[in-house]
């Protein structure tokens, strides 16, 4: 479905990816692990059209997508949970989610979406009037996933899902990004929450300053050495 091929990412002159290659099934939960600037939210920032790669090419269901904006990749089927939420704090919940159910691909579908998204976080739907600013940052998160879900997407990105929350708000992020996957929405997985990831995972990379220097299927990547003595504290 997505293959990253040699991306190359400089800021200011200093390489934030150096040659990255990866590539995602159709329906596969792929985790990327790394410390912080490893390089992971450049590599979905770029996948987002929001970064423009210096080189190498990021091909969705066979065609170049580098240099498309990203509305356009969004069009494509591609959605992202940013790091942060990024929700529009002045809008209500509702407005919030209806916003990402504007694309062409999904407009005609809005109530159902819209529907779909109360169910499973059925605190957005006690709260859809407040303003998204209001919630607290678990509830913020739910309005973020809501938002991606409300444009049909095939592939989701999430960029670090746990960061800022609870063990218990961070258990429930994992849940639901599980029952997507289980729903055959393909999830691309960022994350430093090294354990939970990998153990949802199909497969993963890790990432050390801007490189790929491990890839393997989750349960492989837990049990190696390397990323139990780095990641893991083990």
């Amino acid at each position: 479905m997505l293959a990253v091929e040699g991306l190359n990412v400089s800021y200011a002159g200093s390489a934030a990816l150096n040659g990255v290659s990866l590539v995602v099934q159709a329906e596969e939960l792929i985790c990327v692990i790394g410390a912080n600037g490893a390089g992971k939210t450049s590599l979905i920032r770029s996948i987002a059209g929001i970064v423009g790669p210096a080189s190498g090419r990021i091909v969705w269901r066979g065609k170049d997508i580098v240099g498309m904006s990203p509305w356009e990749i969004c069009e494509l089927g591609i959605a992202q949970v940013p790091e942060g939420r990024e929700v529009f704090a002045n809008l209500s919940v509702e407005d919030n989610l209806v916003i990402g159910g504007s694309l062409k691909r999904a407009r005609g579908r809005r109530d159902a979406n819209l529907q779909r998204v109360y169910e499973l976080f059925p605190r957005l739907d006690e709260r859809r009037r407040q303003s998204a600013g209001t919630l607290s940052g678990g509830e913020q998160q739910m309005v973020a996933i809501g938002r991606a879900m409300m444009s049909e997407p095939e592939m989701i990105m999430f960029d670090e899902p746990s960061i800022g929350l609870s063990p218990a708000l961070t258990t429930v992020m994992f849940d639901v990004v599980k029952r997507l996957h289980d729903d055959k929405i393909t999830i691309l997985l960022v994350e430093q929450n090294v354990a939970s990831s990998l153990s949802i995972g199909n497969r993963g990379y890790v990432l050390e300053n801007g490189s790929v220097v491990l890839e393997g299927s989750g349960q492989d990547l837990l049990s190696n050495e390397d990323v139990r003595r780095a990641y893991l504290g083990l």
